[in-house]
């Protein structure tokens, strides 16, 4: 008899866990709150603009060829990966930009451009992220951290890759320049860490994207999760949308099925959530199974910052305006907003920014002769106390008016789609705890076995995956935990 399965949530973690599940034989349900799959990675249909809902970055795309091989398919029969050049275009308060890829020569010359010594900084930065990366990503990334004596196991390489430093204090070893400091520390933001808390670790995420590229996926990142979806149902699994959890249900200590808030019940041998952690123990396990995740302990973890994210599309294409598909704009403070954003949890009169302009490589995204953007300020997530249903719709005025003044001129009398999601959005329609972006903060007591295990330290046979759980936030990282859940519900079913 096949086992079943039931995933709740049908982010990137939840989708890729149901694909590697079907290719191993179980039978996999899984279940969306909303009316569409993607968790995060929603997308929004205005006017007809495509707006992604959440990532844009895709590194490693070997890690989803995986997926579709397992199932005895090829990803490109599916979705097509286009290489970005440059990654990042990098923005100053100045407007002065610098630009990065994978063509070692071209980033050389780029910061020659801003300090001739830091060349040479940057090739000995380079060459210890490799280590961090061999450590951090290639041997420990898809393998659980279930037990401390894991954690005491790579204690000692860790410390020799001076993992209790933080990001940005790893790279102004090598960086002399404030601002070129800022390029090569500011990927933490990109998982939900600040570089200034977060573990010199994610230092390899800069080396992770020189080994494989940045890549944008053909019709947005939405394509990706239909693909993805496609693949799953060609194996025989099912998708519920508009089907919300109401409890996980727990007999003996062990998760055995679902009730969803219409009052059915479904039975399984195993439940694997990939809805928020915090979420997950707080409102789907009932309290009495919950020894070591009680609300206290969910309240005393630190949560990553939360979004503010507008999604616009104008009448007129703006190629001459000296952007790149993905931008990142850094106001003038850098240290000071971030310490706003994580420590003080104040909302700033000052913000930098990521602008997402995709059409730049995919027109199909906006109707012919428009250009559909996406820009991204991160906010301090709802500890903050900002109302923002009265600050959502000034906050949204100050960027856009911002973009206006400074790199798309004409902005507002060629408007002709707009949609903002906040904290509240996290919270309420993602179900993430106190609004948060991507869960967990990962600094370092947060960090493989410090963080929310795979497999639930309460209950049996409930498996996490994405964000909140090991390794981490952002594509890599969900993707790797949907790797060590199958292997997890494989080794003990």
């Amino acid at each position: 008899m096949k086992k079943n399965i039931i995933v709740i949530g049908s982010g990137f973690g939840g989708l890729a866990t149901a694909s590697r599940l079907l290719s191993r034989g179980y039978n996999v349900t899984i279940f969306e709150k909303r009316d569409k799959p993607g968790g995060r990675a929603y997308v929004y249909n205005i006017n007809g603009f495509t707006f992604d809902g959440g990532p844009t970055v895709i590194t490693a795309p070997f890690m989803f060829d995986e997926i579709f091989e397992a199932a005895g398919k090829k990803r490109e029969d599916y979705i097509t990966f286009v290489p970005c050049h440059p990654f990042y275009r990098i923005f100053d308060h100045n407007k002065k930009s610098f630009d990065y890829n994978d063509d070692h020569d071209f980033t050389l010359n780029e910061i020659k451009k801003w300090n001739s010594n830091d060349a040479e900084g940057y090739e000995k930065f380079l060459g210890t992220t490799k280590a961090i990366f061999d450590k951090g990503f290639v041997e420990l990334a898809d393998k659980p951290f279930l037990k401390f004596s894991d954690m005491l196991r790579v204690a000692p390489d860790l410390i020799k890759l001076q993992s209790y430093k933080t990001v940005y204090k790893y790279v102004a070893q090598y960086i002399e320049d404030e601002f070129l400091r800022r390029c090569f520390s500011f990927h933490p933001l990109l998982v939900g860490g600040n570089p200034f808390d977060t573990t010199s670790i994610y230092a390899m995420i800069h080396y992770l994207e020189r080994e494989w590229g940045v890549h944008y996926a053909m019709g947005g990142t939405g394509s990706l999760v239909n693909a993805l979806v496609k693949l799953i149902k060609e194996q025989g699994g099912k998708v519920h949308l508009d089907a919300e959890i109401d409890e996980i249900l727990v007999e003996k200590g062990r998760a055995t099925g679902i009730r969803l808030n219409n009052g059915d019940i479904l039975k399984a041998d195993a439940v694997v959530s990939n809805a928020d952690v915090a979420f997950t123990y707080k409102n789907l396990i009932n309290p009495k199974h919950r020894k070591k995740y009680t609300d206290r302990k969910i309240e005393r973890t630190k949560y990553s910052m939360s979004l503010f994210v507008i999604y616009f599309g104008t009448k007129k294409r703006y190629l001459d305006s000296g952007l790149a598909h993905h931008n990142i704009i850094l106001g003038e403070r850098y240290k000071g907003l971030l310490s706003d954003i994580f420590h003080k949890k104040k909302l700033s009169e000052d913000f930098s920014l990521y602008l997402h302009m995709p059409t730049i490589t995919d027109p199909s995204l906006a109707p012919e002769g428009h250009e559909a953007f996406y820009v991204l300020s991160p906010v301090p997530h709802l500890d903050s106390g900002t109302d923002w249903n009265e600050m959502g719709p000034k906050y949204k005025d100050v960027i856009l008016n911002f973009l206006e003044e400074n790199y798309l001129p004409g902005l507002k009398e060629n408007l002709v789609a707009e949609h903002f999601i906040d904290p509240l959005h996290f919270q309420d329609t993602l179900n993430s705890y106190k609004g948060s972006a991507f869960s967990v903060e990962p600094i370092l007591t947060q960090s493989a076995w410090f963080r929310p295990h795979n497999l639930s330290e309460d209950v049996g046979n409930l498996y996490f995956v994405g964000a909140g759980t090991h390794p981490g936030a952002g594509l890599p990282g969900v993707l790797s935990s949907a790797k060590i859940a199958e292997n997890l519900i494989e080794e003990s079913l």
